[in-house]
Parts: structure tokens; sequence; C-alpha cells
């Protein structure tokens, strides 16, 4: 086997996800491998994902049966099958932290960690469950997909073709290891299938036979796939006999091999551009605050002078604005201190002096009023 250790010496099971189409055998695929490590003293650590199967023919470690209730999921939200499944698995996500927790633990005693999906393939691969399963998996441990393909279904080009396009955006959706898995063999060799994938006129002539339509399709499309062959892992296994298994583990320990070398410096690239992105708005935030904590301070040292029609603020006025106020005050104080009929003296009390005041203005408005009255009645002009 391969090193599946880590840097620290912690070792790291490869994490297998059977994914294929309905029909395609991968239940029983499961229950063979499980059969074959077992045989082998490495038995393996099982996540069974699929909670509509009436009876697994493997007793799973993990079963997601054990905590949704997929009948009782279409019952509470009015739901169909694929509706039901879809629910249930998204159900199953929200706890996979304590899933991965239960792997953690038994991590160190494992060789092979099995995952079994839902028969509908679309469930899991292109819902957002599917997605952080296999995201969070990734990260942790060396992750693969092994695709298991119906090898007596696809000896017909067209059917052959569709499975290598699902096969390609399954591939390019995960980014991790793919395994090509052809089951079935016991019924119909896989070789045609090699033949097809490596000899790009074998195809051509194959496709030749094909007087439809679809003929022309799949002709450009098998050009375009050429590229996706060159870096896929075939092998040909017989879930009922048994016979390929140990080339299906050569290949796992080549994923592992490819999971280290390309696909685990790209993650870790990845989690340390979030890990900057992080850093970089924290430190935006932060700058943020002490601007806006520098502007409420400048706010706070702000003196407002006097300005144009407004009374300057006692608390902010210069000292030399305060002794020019003393000045203007004083003057003030010696035109009022004068007047001759209410002198005062500077210790005198100044309620006493306001009252007097304004007796005085009361007395002088009194006599205009008296003055302007008499030359209204001697007939002069008010000016």
């Amino acid at each position: 086997m391969s090193d599946n250790t880590t840097t620290a010496g912690e070792k790291r099971p490869p994490v297998i996800l059977c994914i294929g189409m309905a029909g395609s055998g991968k239940t029983t695929f499961m229950q063979r491998l499980n059969a074959h490590l077992h045989t082998k003293k490495q038995p393996p650590y099982i996540l069974n994902l699929d909670p509509a199967v009436a009876a697994l023919p493997f007793s799973a470690n993990i079963d997601i049966r054990d905590t949704v209730n997929y009948k009782e999921v279409m019952k509470q939200y009015n739901l169909g099958p694929n509706g039901g499944i879809l629910t249930a698995l998204n159900l199953f996500t929200t706890k996979f932290d304590q899933v991965l927790g239960f792997i953690d633990k038994r991590a160190p005693s494992l060789d092979y960690i099995l995952v079994d999906t839902p028969g509908q393939i679309e469930i899991f691969t292109w819902s957002a469950s599917g997605s952080i399963i296999t995201d969070t998996l990734a990260a942790t441990y060396p992750t693969m997909i092994a695709y298991i393909i119906d090898t007596p279904r696809t000896a017909a080009p067209a059917t052959f073709m569709s499975n290598m396009l699902y096969a390609c955006s399954i591939l390019y959706k995960t980014k991790v290891p793919f395994i090509l898995v052809f089951n079935k063999t016991d019924v119909k060799p896989h070789d045609f299938a090699v033949e097809w994938m490596t000899d790009f006129e074998s195809f051509q002539e194959a496709l030749q036979k094909d007087k439809t339509y679809m003929s022309s399709l799949m002709n450009s499309m098998s050009l375009v796939l050429d590229e996706f062959y060159s870096h896929l892992k075939v092998v040909g296994v017989s879930a009922v006999t048994g016979a390929g298994m140990d080339d299906f583990l050569k290949a796992v320990d080549e994923a592992v091999v490819e999971y280290n070398q390309e696909y685990k410096p790209e993650l870790e690239r990845v989690l340390e551009e979030r890990r900057k992105k992080k850093e970089a708005d924290k430190e935006e935030q932060m700058a943020r605050l002490m601007k806006d904590m520098a502007m409420e301070e400048k706010g706070k040292e702000v003196k407002f002078g006097a300005s144009k029609g407004k009374t300057p603020l006692r608390g902010n006025v210069d000292e030399d604005e305060e002794e020019d106020e003393d000045d203007d005050d004083d003057d003030d104080y010696g035109e009022f201190e004068r007047r001759p009929r209410y002198r005062r003296e500077v210790d005198s009390d100044e309620e006493g002096d306001l009252e007097a005041y304004k007796a005085d203005m009361e007395e002088r408005r009194a006599r205009s009023e008296e003055e302007s009255l008499k030359r209204f009645i001697s007939g002069q002009r008010l000016e």
C-alpha cells in the first residue's frame, strides 16, 4: 500500500465514494469489496448514505437510516421519493461534523473508508449536501470517486458516450482523483471500452455502424473526451465473482499518490488564500474602527471660535480672546457706572444696579411719550 500518513505521523486512510447510475451494481460492489478486504484482514469503515435502501447486504458503521426516517420525511414535508431522499440527505449533512468526529477516532486503526451513495446519482453529485460531504472528507482524508458503470449496458456507442460525459462532469465538479470501475465483467468483458478510450479510430469505426443523427454529435464529443480519458484510471471488476478487486485496490493506491501530489497542495493553497483573505478583512475592519475613533477624538478637540452673529462658547475660547472680552466687559461697566444718577461703588449690589437701570429706562420712555403727546396736541408734526 502507499503511504497514507501525514507529516505528523497521523494515519489517513483513503475514502472511496462509490457513485453510479441506478442498477449499475454499487451496493453489490460495496458488498464484494467489503468481503475482499475482510479476507485480507483489513476491515473497512463503512458509511451508508442511501436512506431509501430496503436492506443492506453488509453492516454499516454509520447508517443514515439510523438518523433520518426517509418515509417520515416524505409524509411531513409532502415529498415524492426523490425529494424525500434529497431532504433526508440534507438533514443528515447538518450533523456530518459528528460523523467526521467518529471517523477521526477510528482513523488510526483503519485502512479504508467506504461510502455508499443513493441510487439516484444526481441527488449526491449535484446537491449541496453531496458537495459538503465530499469537500469535508477530502479536506482531511485522501478522497476519490469510484464511478461504477454497468458494462453490458455501455456496449452501444451512444450509451458509452453518455456515461463518459457524466463521468467527466463529476470529475470536474468534485476535482478529486477518479476511478472508472466497469462492473459486471462476468457478463461482458470491458475490453471494448478500454479500446474505445485508448484508440480513437476504433471508436470511430463503431460510430460508423450507427446511422442515426446522434453519430455526428458523438463523433465531435469523442474528440473532446480524448484528453479526458488520459487522466482516468480504468479497472474492470465483477461484484459477483470478485474478479478485479486487487486491480481496483492498486488503482486506489495510485489515487492516493495523486491526491497527495496534486489535490492536497491545491487544497492547501485554497485554504491559505482563505486565511489571508480573512486576515485582510480583519485588518481592514480594524483600520476603519481606528479611523472612526480618531475622527471622534478629533471632534471632541475642535475649538468652536466666534463666528459672525454667534456668541463664542466660553469653554473653547483662547486666553487672549478671554482677556479681550474681559476688557470689553470693563468698558461696558464703566459706561454704566458713569451715568450720573446711578453711579455705584465697585462693591455695590449688582441686582440693585439692574433694578435702578430698569427704572431709569422706564422713566425715560414715559417722558418721551408725554412729550410726543404734547406736540401732537399742539399740532406739531411727529418726528
